[in-house]
C-alpha cells in the first residue's frame, strides 16, 4: 500500500470577513522533505502553516498528516512542532530546561529528558551549554535553542515560520546551510515559510510559490528559478527580464545575459545603451534600454572589472547577447495567478 504523504491539504480555505487569506490550496508535502511556502507578505502563506499546526481551522477542505484528517484537532493533539522567528523561550529556564520542557510535561524520565536533551543540543552545535539561560546567548544561539526544541521530540512535521528573519546576512546564511544538515540527519519533514527567495532556492527540495492565497507554482529550485510559470513567478523568484518580440512573450534571467565586445556567433543580440550602472563588489549590474522597446537588467561578475570601469559604462552605448536556450516562453498572467 502507498505511503500517504506527511501533508496533504485539500481544497484548504481561510477568510477574514471579505477577505481570503487562503483560497482552495491543494497541496502534498512528502515524507522527509525540505519544503518552502514562498511569497510575498500577504500572500497567504504563513496562514496555510498556521492552518497546518492548528492554530487556525479552516472555512473549508482539510488537513491531514500521515493519512489523518486532523483539521477539527488542536494544535497539541497534532503530531508537529513549530519554530516562530522570536524563538518563543521561557526566559527563566536555563537551555537545557527549555529543551527538556515537552518532554517533562509529556512525563518523560529523567535520565531520558536529559540524554535526549544533550543528543539535540549536540545535533544544533551547542554542547555545554545547558546551564545558560537565553539571554545569555547571541540570536544565533537562541534560535539553535528554539529548534533543538523543537526537534527533540521527533515530531512528524516541523513548521518553521520565518525562523531567520532576526538575524543578520552573514549568520542567516550560515544558519541556512546547518538546518539543511540538521533536516536531512533527523529526516523530519520540514515545512518552512518564508519570502526570501534564496533561502527557499538554497535550502529546499521543492517550493510552493504563493500570490494572493493562492499556489501559483510547485516545484525543485531549479525549476521554479528557471522555467517559471508565469510572469509573477518569474519577477518574484529572483530578478528576471521579461521581453516581447515577434509576438513572442520569454523571459530570460540577468546573469544569462552578456555585454558584448565583439559580434558572437550563435547568440541572439540586440543594440541597446547602459542607462544605470550599480557596482555590488562580487558583481556589476547593468539596466540597458534595448533600442527595439524594453529593458534589460544585466549581471555580470567583476573579474577583473574595478568600480570605476564599471561605472564609466554608464550611458555608453553597447550590445548584448543572450542564448535562446536560456530563454523560457512564459503566459501572461491570468485572473487569480
Amino acid at each position: 500500500m502507498e505511503q500517504p504523504p506527511d501533508i496533504r491539504l485539500q481544497g484548504l480555505v481561510k477568510r477574514y470577513g471579505e477577505v481570503a487569506a487562503v483560497d482552495g490550496i491543494d497541496l502534498d508535502v512528502q515524507r522527509g522533505e525540505f519544503f518552502t511556502m514562498l511569497g510575498p507578505s500577504g500572500s497567504g502563506k504563513t496562514t496555510t502553516l498556521r492552518l497546518i499546526a492548528g492554530f487556525e481551522r479552516p472555512d473549508a477542505g482539510t488537513v491531514e498528516l500521515a493519512g489523518d484528517d486532523v483539521s477539527d484537532r488542536p494544535p497539541f493533539a497534532r503530531d508537529v512542532n513549530t519554530v516562530f522567528q522570536d524563538y518563543a523561550l521561557f526566559p527563566h529556564m536555563t537551555v537545557g530546561e527549555n529543551v527538556a520542557y515537552g518532554m517533562r510535561i509529556s512525563k518523560v524520565p529523567r535520565a531520558d529528558r536529559e540524554r535526549r536533551t544533550n543528543e539535540a543540543l549536540e545535533m544544533v552545535r551547542l554542547p555545554g551549554l545547558s546551564r545558560r539561560k537565553p539571554a545569555q546567548l547571541s540570536g544565533g544561539q537562541r534560535q539553535r535553542v528554539a529548534l533543538a526544541r523543537a526537534i527533540v521530540n521527533r515530531p512528524q512535521v516541523l513548521l518553521l515560520d520565518e525562523p531567520l528573519g532576526a538575524l543578520d546576512l552573514k549568520l542567516r546564511q550560515e544558519m541556512q546551510v546547518e538546518l539543511k544538515s540538521i533536516q536531512e540527519q533527523v529526516g523530519i519533514t520540514f515545512v518552512y515559510v518564508t519570502h526570501d527567495q534564496e533561502e527557499a532556492l538554497t535550502m529546499s527540495d521543492r517550493i510552493a510559490v504563493f500570490n494572493d492565497g493562492r499556489i501559483v507554482q510547485v516545484g525543485a529550485p531549479a525549476e521554479v528559478y528557471e522555467r517559471p510559470g508565469n510572469e509573477f513567478v518569474a519577477g518574484f523568484v529572483g530578478v528576471s527580464n521579461v521581453l516581447e518580440r515577434d509576438g513572442r512573450r520569454f523571459t530570460i534571467r540577468p546573469e544569462k545575459i552578456r555585454l558584448l565586445e565583439e559580434p558572437h556567433d550563435g547568440l541572439h543580440t540586440e543594440d541597446g545603451v547602459v542607462r544605470d550602472v550599480a557596482y555590488a563588489g562580487m558583481v556589476t549590474r547593468y539596466l540597458v534600454d534595448l533600442e527595439r522597446g524594453g529593458e534589460l537588467q544585466v549581471v555580470r561578475q567583476n573579474l577583473e572589472t574595478s568600480s570605476s570601469e564599471a561605472l564609466e559604462q554608464q550611458g555608453r552605448p553597447v550590445t548584448v547577447g543572450w542564448s535562446e536556450e536560456h530563454t523560457y516562453a512564459i503566459p501572461k498572467d491570468e485572473e487569480g495567478t
